[in-house]
């Protein structure tokens, strides 16, 4: 079910122009209009998931099936050297539209982009008290 308020909902079902690349009966796929990259898209459910945590598993895997062969495509034919896939949950984490979306971003050599993070050192004892918490 779609959100009336929802922007993404609205992009997602053609109530607003979009430069959509591909579309399906679940999904819409549109460049993004704040690109990081030449080619940067965006997976869009046409029904409204706030995040990864409320998209049923059956969604989830037909977008990273669709993330894949679109991946495979854009890389054909932008030439692109490498590519990342961007999903965001929560607003910590720089979710910004609580919409589940998937990001595809096409990498070029010297594009100026950065998707880094400040790796941590942690001790034997702090990651296996970690696996014991993930593993109980």
């Amino acid at each position: 079910m779609k959100m009336d308020d929802c922007i993404f909902c609205k992009l997602a079902n053609g109530e607003f122009p979009t430069n959509s690349i591909y579309e399906d009966e679940r999904f819409n796929v549109i460049l993004d209009l704040a690109p990081a990259t030449r080619g940067h898209a965006l997976i869009l459910p046409k029904e409204h998931f706030a995040n990864l945590y409320e998209i049923p598993e059956d969604w989830a895997m037909d977008a990273m099936k669709l993330a894949k062969t679109l991946a495979t495509h854009m890389t054909d034919v932008l030439g692109c050297d490498g590519f990342n896939l961007v999903q965001n949950n929560g607003e910590c984490a720089g979710q910004t539209v609580f919409h589940f979306h998937l990001h595809l971003i096409p990498r070029y050599k010297d594009d100026g982009q950065q998707l880094l993070w400040n790796p941590l050192s942690p001790s034997k004892e702090e990651l296996q008290e970690i696996r014991e918490i993930l593993t109980k």
